[in-house]
């Protein structure tokens, strides 16, 4: 049988074990290799605007449309004379030295005509024959890229800017020619934005991974 007088002296035992072990918590135990400072992201990954503007973008801001005035230059009622090299790829004049062809790796959209109206430069032309404004050119894109344009329709491709609870606000469909340029629209790879940080530091330092624990 344990003696009465023990138990008094556990208890101040167990005091002062429990004193220490809360005097350590509040001030810390010590860590010589403080966190690393998280590193600021680069501002390339916060700016929201697209990589290029729309006809439709310019023309809602008022801006100069003179580019798109093709009978500056071009005579009405007279379509333009194209000319190949003798691999039948198109020589780019001189005054559209900007525009790269690379529409397709086929090099059947080597021509201006499969998309620009040869009879009146003003407009597009669809392949199923429509004729379309330079503002409703996403449905030039999906007279041939059907699939990829109902699903810009449905808003699983593409971009969709504003509320997506219509009733709060409007919203903004950004245009096939937004990302792809339409002469050349394969998209550039480009560096994907650095992934989130931890709440809880694991030891590592900034970019490192931690080690995987063995099994």
């Amino acid at each position: 049988m344990n003696s009465p007088t023990r138990t008094p002296q556990t208890l101040v035992v167990l005091g002062v074990v429990f004193a220490g072990l809360a005097l350590n918590f509040l001030l810390g135990s010590p860590n010589p290799s403080a966190p690393p400072r998280i590193p600021l992201v680069d501002t390339n990954f916060l700016d929201t605007s697209t990589v290029r503007r729309s006809y439709a973008d310019l023309a809602r801001a008022k801006e100069d449309l003179s580019d798109f005035d093709c009978y500056v230059c071009h005579e009405k009622g007279k379509a333009p004379t194209l000319r190949f090299d003798t691999n039948q790829n198109l020589i780019i004049p001189k005054e559209h030295a900007d525009v790269v062809m690379g529409h397709g790796s086929h090099g059947r959209n080597n021509n201006c005509f499969n998309c620009h109206n040869e009879t009146n430069l003003e407009f597009l032309q669809s392949r199923d024959g429509r004729q379309l404004k330079f503002s409703d050119s996403p449905q030039l894109c999906g007279s041939c890229h059907g699939p990829t344009y109902r699903d810009w329709e449905a808003g699983v491709h593409g971009r969709i800017t504003g509320y997506w609870k219509r009733d709060l606000g409007e919203f903004q469909r950004k245009q096939c020619v937004n990302c792809h340029n339409p002469h050349s629209p394969r998209f550039p790879g480009r560096p994907p934005a650095p992934g989130p940080h931890p709440l809880h530091w694991n030891g590592t330092e900034a970019g490192e991974s931690p080690a995987h624990p063995h099994s």
